[in-house]
């Protein structure tokens, strides 16, 4: 792959009429390493956010062995590209065949669950030829917890409720070699808060249950920097869960799991994207809803952006900067991203944009609507454009005595 020092270098390069994508592996690397030496437990990354083989590498290379799993796609997909992984099939439902596959093929022994159904289809699922149940299953019920302090909200599809929790969790004792219980506390959680209130509904339905747990995941949610969303330091986050699990009747016995997803690959990728016209305030642009700007069009999601004229020069570097909306290629409507994205007065048809911290959600939902699928890939070594790693994020850190006043 072609490594140039930055978007501007990749633009005088190549002059691209199709949008390029930039990776940066010494970010998610940075990122990887960052939780597994800081999060007081065992990190699992969440391969829906961003499933490039690249980037698995990377995160394989920097230390991450774990690799939450939410299809039977991505299970084929991890096993072939990192043979060595441990893989946790953590879709609370799922196929009976695919459980059998990941099961019986590719060695996956930890899966999630959320109710009876689940469960049943798990232990048939995994039974061998003869009949046999098997003794090596790790298996985690999921429970339903609060989105309050989350931008994007994880509490309605998936999860039992605390009432249904103590008989879920004997019952799932009954088959599993290893107990465990998980919760998401939804994405871009901007609080530490979120997850104390979380572990404290883990406490109510392991003392209700009277059932020895080994696995306590806290799952994802943890945050990175964008526009708008400024996030306390992760160190923060980390503090807290520990600190509330180990008040927990099982921290003695059990394992810490997380399932940080956008938190490990947020920074690897930005986007350089071309104006094709400008209409006003709109800028119509070379990808949009329907490409690696799927969060920006349909949640609202802003993130950082430059602008470079056609020769890859920042031009318009003094100039000041006005609220824009960007639309996309294809022929809908719905393709159009609001923002407001803060850029030169100044830009217009020609110039290239380019927007930053892409890399959780961007590439993994492009698709090939209306014939826009094309994008180059190049490498670049300049840092992101906001970064939770580098050291500089504000302090003093959040106290371990919260008082929650939502």
């Amino acid at each position: 792959m072609h490594i140039h020092p930055d978007a501007r270098a990749v633009v005088r390069a190549l002059s691209p009429d199709q949008p390029v994508i930039l990776n940066r592996p010494h970010a998610a690397a940075r990122a990887a390493r960052f939780f597994i030496e800081k999060f007081p437990g065992r990190s699992l990354y969440a391969v829906k956010a961003n499933p490039s083989p690249d980037l698995l590498r990377v995160l394989w290379d920097a230390g991450v062995t774990h690799y939450d799993v939410a299809s039977i796609a991505e299970v084929r997909l991890v096993r072939g590209t990192l043979p060595a992984a441990t893989l946790c099939f953590m879709h609370p439902v799922k196929a009976a065949s695919a459980i059998a596959e990941a099961y019986h093929i590719h060695g996956v022994r930890v899966f999630s669950l959320d109710c009876l159904e689940e469960l049943e289809k798990i232990r048939v699922a995994t039974l061998a030829p003869d009949g046999t149940a098997p003794e090596d299953l790790t298996l985690c019920v999921r429970l339903r917890v609060s989105s309050e302090y989350s931008e994007l909200s994880l509490a309605s599809k998936f999860g039992c409720d605390l009432t249904e929790a103590a008989p879920l969790l004997q019952a799932t004792r009954q088959i599993a070699d290893s107990l465990g219980i998980c919760f998401h506390v939804g994405s871009q959680s901007m609080s530490p808060f979120a997850y104390v209130q979380a572990l404290e509904r883990v406490r109510a339905a392991i003392v209700e249950a009277s059932v020895l747990v080994d696995v306590v995941d806290v799952g994802g949610g943890f945050p990175s920097v964008y526009p708008g969303m400024e996030p306390p330091p992760l160190e923060d986050y980390f503090g807290l869960i520990a600190r509330t699990y180990e008040s927990l009747p099982v921290s003695y016995s059990s394992e810490l799991w997380c399932e940080p997803g956008r938190a490990l690959c947020a920074e690897y990728n930005s986007l350089i994207v071309k104006v094709e016209r400008r209409r006003g305030r709109d800028l119509y642009i070379n990808d949009g809803a329907y490409g690696a700007l799927f969060d920006a069009a349909h949640v609202g999601w802003r993130f950082p952006v430059k602008a470079f004229d056609a020769y890859g020069n920042d031009n318009h570097a003094d100039a000041a900067c006005e609220p824009f909306s960007f639309y996309g290629p294809t022929c809908d409507d719905m393709d159009h991203m609001d923002g407001p994205f803060e850029l030169p007065a100044g830009i217009g048809s020609g110039d290239y944009i380019e927007i930053g911290m892409l890399g959780a959600y961007g590439a993994a939902m492009k698709t090939a609507f209306n014939g826009f699928d094309e994008a180059e890939v190049r490498e670049v070594t300049d840092e992101p454009m906001a970064s939770q790693y580098l050291g500089n994020r504000r302090d003093p850190r959040v106290s371990d005595n919260v008082v929650s006043l939502r």
